[in-house]
């Protein structure tokens, strides 16, 4: 047979073929560059455990991805925003959500009506998107889950929960209350905020804007003067104001002074 360039350029394709089949079904075959797609860099879902060009079984054992060590947030280069989102430091219990009503909402959101009714707008389409099937469009109560699911109604925002300061509204959302599942993991604490100035709006009909800086701004008083007075008793909740600034709410049964 008269070999020729054409014979032997297919004679060495079959040949290659052959080399790169395996018995093992997850085996890739041989790989031509294997680095231009099986990353050597630590990736946060899988690792391939090489360095340099060498496999190394312990490290594909090992997770690479971690979690965020607790209290940990995204950064963020505006300092409104991250302020906001610091660490929410209210505990799950019904001590927790009786003192999250001293909790004021940031300036950010009410720095004057019109900020905040374009706040509020936004919660809007948010409840919208994750309360307004059980709680209902104007908050009577009345989504589908509970008109076609034939599940306990929750109360009316302009009834049983009207008296919800927006730091609990937030807390409620965090957490959850009651057969309310919480939404701390579907909402961040922007758009928590933003939910809770819309629900506002259906306690009262409207923002109420004049009213509502009057009980921010008699919380943020109340901030200032534990700097000074600390602790301070207010109604059956002692609030102690730690080194780093931040509030701690404990429940107590005797009023301090």
């Amino acid at each position: 047979m008269k070999l020729n360039f054409k014979n032997i350029s297919l004679f060495a394709g079959a040949s290659i073929l052959m080399m790169s089949c395996s018995r093992n079904p997850d085996s890739p075959g041989y790989e031509y560059m294997p680095d231009m797609y099986r990353s050597q860099a630590v990736e946060a879902y899988v690792d391939y455990g090489l360095i340099k060009d060498v496999e190394h079984e312990d490290l594909k054992n090992t997770m690479s991805a971690r979690k965020p060590a607790m209290g940990s947030i995204p950064f963020n280069a505006d300092p409104e925003m991250a302020e906001v989102m610091m660490p929410y430091s209210f505990t799950n219990t019904e001590d927790g959500y009786n003192a999250s009503k001293g909790n004021a909402i940031p300036m950010k959101y009410v720095s004057n009506e019109e900020t905040a009714i374009a706040y509020a707008e936004e919660g809007k389409v948010l409840f919208g998107y994750f309360c307004s099937h059980c709680h209902g469009k104007t908050g009577k109560g009345d989504g589908a889950v509970i008109t076609y699911g034939e599940y306990n109604a929750p109360m009316p925002y302009d009834g049983g929960y009207k008296d919800r300061t927006l730091g609990q509204i937030f807390h409620v959302i965090t957490y959850g209350k009651g057969a309310m599942g919480p939404h701390g993991s579907q909402l961040n604490k922007d758009e928590r905020w933003k939910v809770a100035l819309h629900v506002r709006t259906l306690q009262y009909g409207n923002l109420m804007y004049s009213e509502l800086m009057t009980e921010v701004d008699s919380l943020n008083a109340m901030k200032d003067s534990l700097k000074v007075m600390s602790p301070l008793m207010i109604d059956t909740n002692v609030i102690e104001l730690p080194l780093d600034g931040s509030l701690n709410h404990e429940s107590t049964e005797e009023a301090h002074h």
